[in-house]
C-alpha cells in the first residue's frame, strides 16, 4: 500500500502541471490569433481546478498507471482533461491557425520535458541524493513526453489530428473531418490491443533525443 502512495505521490505533481500548461497553451496561442473564448470562459489558467476533469485526469490515469504497474507493464498513462474551448471560426485564418493552436498543446509538454530534464540535472550537480525529488523529475519527463506523443496522433479529436486538417486540402480535409466523432473509440480500441505503444515508439524516441540534449 505504501508503494502504491509512493507511486501517486510521484507521478500527481508531473501529471497536473502537464495537463494543466497543456491546455492553457491551447486557449493562449488561439488568443493570439483572435479567439478570445478561453479567456472569457477562464481557462488561459495555471489553475489546475480549472482544467481537471475527475474522472479523465485523476481517476482514470490513476487505475491504468497502478494496475500497469502490479502487471509489470511499466507505468503507462492515458487520461484527459476537459477541452479548452476554442471557436475556431474566430481565429483570423481558422484552417491555417488551427495548425498553431492545435500544436500549442505537445509543444508545451516538450517543453515542460525539457525543464525537468534540466531539473534533474541540477539536482544531481546540487548533490541532491533525496529518491523521491528524482523520481518526481523522471516522472515529469516521462509524463510528458507521452502526452506530447499521445496527442500528436493523427486522430481527430487530437491535436494531431487538428494539425494534419489543418494541412490537408479543404475537400479532403473535411472528409478527414468526419473521423472526428469516433476518434476516441479508435484510440480506446488502439489502447486495449496494445496497438497504441507502438504507434507512440517513434515519437516517444525523437522526444528522448531531445531530453538527451539537455542531460
Amino acid at each position: 500500500m505504501e508503494s502504491v502512495i509512493q507511486l501517486i505521490a510521484v507521478y500527481a505533481i508531473p501529471l497536473i502541471f502537464a495537463i494543466t500548461l497543456h491546455e492553457a497553451a491551447h486557449g493562449y496561442v488561439a488568443r493570439m490569433f483572435g479567439d478570445t473564448t478561453a479567456e472569457q470562459a477562464g481557462r488561459i489558467s495555471l489553475n489546475p481546478i480549472r482544467h481537471i476533469d475527475p474522472i479523465g485526469t485523476l481517476l482514470v490515469p490513476a487505475v491504468i498507471l497502478l494496475t500497469s504497474t502490479m502487471l509489470g507493464a511499466g507505468g503507462l498513462l492515458f487520461g484527459w482533461a476537459k477541452p479548452v474551448p476554442v471557436d475556431f471560426g474566430r481565429l483570423r485564418s481558422p484552417k491555417r491557425d488551427m495548425l498553431w493552436v492545435a500544436a500549442a498543446g505537445p509543444a508545451s509538454n516538450l517543453l515542460m520535458a525539457i525543464g525537468w530534464a534540466i531539473a534533474i540535472k541540477i539536482m544531481i550537480a546540487a548533490g541532491v541524493n533525496e529518491r523521491f525529488f528524482i523520481s518526481m523529475g523522471i516522472a515529469g519527463v516521462q509524463v510528458n513526453l507521452t502526452l506530447m506523443a499521445l496527442n500528436l496522433l493523427p486522430i481527430p479529436p487530437l491535436d494531431g489530428g487538428r494539425i494534419v486538417f489543418s494541412l490537408l486540402p479543404h475537400r479532403l480535409a473535411w472528409q478527414y473531418a468526419k473521423i472526428e466523432p469516433y476518434g476516441m473509440v479508435i484510440l480506446l480500441v488502439l489502447l486495449i490491443t496494445g496497438v497504441l505503444s507502438t504507434l507512440l515508439s517513434p515519437l516517444l524516441a525523437i522526444g528522448d533525443v531531445v531530453i538527451r540534449l539537455f542531460l
